[in-house]
């Protein structure tokens, strides 16, 4: 790592500490750090910690899958919810609340949707002991096409409040109900990461091409197997707890390859940095703008979000 990579993360890591600060403060009541500290505003202080925690983990958890999903698939344009990941949690979400399952179970119901249609979309995609990328992309599309239209359907043929309040959901909220289920899906994300960045050198050489790859000893085909189920295990884990998040996974390694490289060894802890700041800003943005209205963080992240990849792809054609 070069001297000058290393400011660029220290200067993101600076960015990060500050961002905290600065959201731990902020929201419908401003605070101080001090009157944070009182014991009548402890209460706040936890709320908003777990927010940023989850805003943190969210961000990492999407902009890392987008990192690997990209590289394996050699698709700059690979996003986490590509596989039809999200479309599933939300489908399992709707019919867990059509059929009365209790609430608490809602994050459980969702995983499992999430997982079965990762599934369904990889054995579409299967081809003897080799998945192709592209069957898997188109795969991935189709389900996600279809899932989507059976949640509008759904959404739109109930009468039932809390069906309709999914739509909520569904553009993402940060907001922690559960601190043990915050920690379960922390546990499955910060261990999906660190898998992801343990195999930084073999997405290094995928990335090139997969004959470059398999001279270089890697098994291509076993790796990307590793590589899909820890991306459908973080995504599924994210989407059951704060629904749908677009955009983070697609834009951050985007913006991270431009300023420190496509070296998977340095991209991979920037990609954790700047999508934690990313996301931190977006929700205290969604918070605060129009307080004490909340707005769905997903709005937040797909208007900063879309803006700032067609001036990416943008340049990137004119340097072409």
């Amino acid at each position: 790592m070069t001297r000058s990579i290393r400011r660029k993360i220290l200067f993101l890591f600076v960015i990060l500490i500050g961002t905290v600060l600065l959201a731990i403060t902020r929201g419908s009541v401003n605070l101080t750090l001090t009157e944070l500290l009182l014991h009548e505003n402890r209460p706040i202080l936890y709320l908003r910690l777990a927010r940023i925690l989850m805003a943190s983990l969210a961000g990492s958890g999407l902009a890392v899958s987008g990192v690997a999903l990209q590289a394996v698939l050699r698709n700059s344009l690979a996003e986490p919810y590509i596989l039809g990941t999200s479309s599933g949690a939300g489908l399992g979400a709707i019919l867990a609340i059509i059929i009365g399952i209790s609430s608490a179970y809602l994050p459980v119901v969702a995983f499992l949707g999430a997982i079965l249609t990762t599934i369904l979309v990889y054995s579409m995609a299967s081809q003897g002991n080799k998945v192709g990328v592209q069957s898997l992309i188109l795969s991935g599309v189709i389900i996600s096409i279809a899932l989507s239209a059976i949640i509008v359907f759904l959404v739109s043929m109930s009468s039932n409040e809390a069906l309709h309040g999914m739509m909520w959901w569904l553009w993402g909220n940060l907001q922690v109900y559960d601190i043990r289920l915050l920690f379960i899906v922390a546990f499955i994300v910060i261990l999906g990461i660190i898998a992801i960045f343990i195999l930084a050198q073999d997405l290094n050489a995928i990335s090139i091409g997969e004959e470059e790859a398999i001279h270089l000893g890697i098994n291509t085909e076993t790796t990307k197997k590793i590589l899909f189920f820890i991306t459908a295990m973080i995504t599924a884990s994210l989407v059951s707890i704060c629904g749908i998040i677009g955009f983070v996974g697609l834009i951050v390694p985007h913006m991270m390859r431009l300023l420190v490289g496509p070296n998977h060894r340095v991209l991979i802890p920037a990609t954790c940095l700047a999508s934690a700041i990313f996301m931190i800003m977006c929700d205290m943005f969604s918070r605060t703008i129009l307080s004490p209205l909340e707005i769905p963080i997903g709005v937040i992240t797909a208007l900063i979000g879309a803006p700032l990849f067609i001036i990416l792809l943008k340049k990137k054609q004119r340097i072409k």
